[in-house]
């Protein structure tokens, strides 16, 4: 809109434009004020109705709250305004009427349930509270590309439709290709590792998964986002030390730039970015601390997943980010490289928050003969995977990667209580649309 001001920037003395959504209208008999809210706050504009034309007055007062308007007139300094300024009007012009029956209150002043919110998310993000979380989510996203540049990494996008599963398995989402059968994708762990084996080496990719997982849990998505590194001559180690920069990286970009969004979630007082080196337990040590809590109806034993109780009773002990690391090779993936020493062990690690899980990884096996080995021991066809394997006979470096869950590392660091919340249009097993 030419001409238009933003409220953040409505300066006493200038006569300015301003648009946006009518947020609330307060009538008091000889004066009343319309609060006109837009991407940066809320500016009140006054109507002194003696003083003004009835029309304006009309027009200004009689307009649906979350109309979309545009208000020109004069800014005066206001003490008692919610932002210490406000504006007389000269004209006022509805661009957009609202329906009065609005689905849910964007002010906030009435309660709504999570599943009415995500039906009408449009209007939940008028709320300074949803907005900010998804101010915050870009700037994770940005920070955490710029962690990655740092580290020399090249940004790739890898394909979403598949003809086979990352790990097979019942996890995959058919569709139909032109007659063929193919699958969304679980993962870009194949073709991250394809990459470091060409000329770039060292890539991440931040793009959509796709998991079959009949989860209905506050913590579990059928689409979500990933956040992918993967590098050439690299082991777990050196994986690890990556995932730490990048997510220290990704606290310390929101506590840098956005402090508004944390104030508007009640989180300015208590956000932190973690400071030191993250622990690294062994999966042998974390086991004897889990067990050691007696707080677990059945001891863990070797081989033993870590179930959602057991994450959370590790976190009250730990208290921290941190590493689960050497976790047994009969329950990480084939292309989980063991250790040279012990093939009982393999190089696999988890990267954990207190409440819950958010990265897996470890160095790769790069050996032709040892990769279909793998496939193998997992009841997997390595012919189906001609296209993966065969790159491992003309020249594969060691490698390490690991892949990071873009919500559940905004959930945690924002202590939202469904990851829903951190997600636009949210797919589970029960939501399609919008």
């Amino acid at each position: 809109m030419e001409n238009r001001t933003y409220t953040a920037d409505a300066t006493p003395g200038d006569t300015v434009t301003v648009a946006g959504w009518v947020h609330e209208i307060r009538d008091l008999g000889g004066i009343a004020f319309l609060i006109l809210r837009d991407t940066t706050g809320k500016i009140q504009v006054k109507f002194e109705k003696d003083e003004m034309d009835d029309d304006l007055v009309e027009t200004g007062l009689n307009v649906q709250r979350e109309s979309v308007i545009s208000v020109t007139g004069a800014v005066e300094e206001e003490p008692r305004a919610p932002t210490g300024v406000e504006v007389t009007p000269e004209s006022v012009d509805v661009i957009s009427e609202a329906d009065p029956e609005l689905p849910l209150d964007p002010s906030g002043k009435v309660d709504a349930e999570l599943p009415t919110r995500l039906d009408n998310r449009t209007l939940d993000l008028r709320k300074d509270e949803v907005k900010a979380i998804f101010e915050i989510r870009a700037e994770v996203l940005r920070s955490v590309r710029e962690a990655f540049r740092e580290l020399n990494c090249t940004e790739i996008n890898t394909p979403k439709i598949v003809a086979t599963g990352t790990e097979g398995g019942t996890e995959l989402f058919p569709i139909t290709y032109f007659g063929q059968e193919a699958f969304m994708n679980q993962s870009p762990q194949l073709f991250k590792q394809l990459m470091v084996g060409s000329g770039l080496e060292r890539v991440f990719e931040i793009g959509p998964i796709f998991r079959a997982e009949e989860h209905n849990t506050p913590r579990h998505l059928n689409e979500a986002t990933s956040i992918d590194f993967e590098s050439a001559f690299y082991d777990h180690t050196e994986a690890m030390d990556a995932c730490e920069h990048v997510v220290k990286s990704a606290y310390e970009g929101v506590a840098e730039n956005c402090q508004d969004e944390l104030d508007a979630l009640g989180l300015e007082e208590e956000f932190e970015a973690p400071e030191g080196d993250f622990p690294r337990l062994t999966y042998e040590e974390a086991l004897d601390k889990i067990n050691a809590t007696g707080e677990l109806d059945e001891p863990l034993v070797w081989g033993d997943d870590l179930s959602t109780e057991a994450e959370h009773v590790l976190g009250q002990e730990v208290g921290e980010h941190y590493f689960i690391t050497d976790w047994p090779s009969e329950i990480k993936p084939f292309y989980i490289k063991d250790h040279d020493d012990d093939e009982e062990v393999s190089t696999g690690f988890d990267m954990m928050h207190p409440s819950m899980e958010l990265v897996s990884g470890g160095q790769r096996e790069h050996r032709f003969d040892h990769l279909v080995e793998g496939f193998e021991q997992q009841g997997l066809d390595p012919e189906a995977f001609e296209y993966y394997t065969k790159m491992f006979k003309y020249g594969m470096p060691p490698h390490a990667g690991w892949g990071l869950g873009g919500e559940r590392l905004i959930m945690t660091m924002l202590g939202l209580e469904n990851i829903r919340e951190a997600v636009l249009f949210p797919r589970d097993r029960q939501r399609l649309s919008p």
